[in-house]
């Protein structure tokens, strides 16, 4: 093992302990877990598969996107959509400060710190690929996982759901789309995206 992988699993390991804390869980293979933990490891999993040549800053970018995300609770903004992006906002800038400390115990350079905190943040998404990467991750992740769940909260309102779900495949590259139809989405899931698309066509 090299001392370059030995420093990338150090800096895995001080992800994951900082995820550990999460007070949410999830529960795998009947037990309770982390939420945050199982997050980065599915992030991290889906990363190999997707894009299984990708350089160091990425794979850090993609474990540590979610790093102590219960830190600020979307309850301390306003509940509106400007509200929501400031939360998102500042959630973006604490992940990069947090995976920016981890990076300079560890004695990375800081022309890596940087681009892991770029990436978290998503700047220049769609003309960035590694950003578009991490976006098309991100969102196989939550068809495969979350969108369950997710799609109950708006059993009462497709139209929502239908729009939520447009706004998210307009993020994907065209990689990332067949990505998730190969998963697949449910019949009825993708029934509510074609609806999502369009009605974005017709705005």
């Amino acid at each position: 093992m090299t001392s370059e992988t030995q420093r990338l699993l150090k800096a895995f390991a001080a992800i994951d302990a900082a995820n550990s804390a999460d007070p949410k869980s999830v529960e795998v293979d009947g037990a309770p877990r982390p939420a945050n933990l199982i997050y980065g490891m599915r992030m991290s999993a889906e990363l190999a598969t997707f894009a299984p040549d990708a350089f160091e800053p990425l794979r850090i970018a993609v474990r540590g996107q979610h790093i102590e995300r219960w830190i600020i609770p979307r309850t301390q903004y306003p509940m509106d959509r400007p509200g929501y992006h400031r939360w998102r906002l500042a959630l973006r800038d604490h992940h990069a400060a947090r995976l920016s400390a981890i990076l300079a115990d560890l004695s990375y350079d800081q022309a890596t710190i940087a681009r892991v905190a770029s990436i978290v943040r998503k700047e220049r998404l769609k003309d960035d690929d590694e950003v578009q990467t991490l976006e098309d991750v991100i969102c196989i992740v939550f068809v495969k996982y979350e969108l369950a769940a997710f799609a109950g909260k708006y059993a009462d309102d497709d139209t929502r759901l239908a729009d939520i779900l447009a706004k998210t495949w307009s993020k994907m590259s065209e990689r990332g789309h067949q990505a998730v139809l190969s998963i697949p989405p449910a019949p009825n899931v993708a029934l509510l995206l074609n609806k999502g698309l369009d009605r974005l066509k017709s705005i």
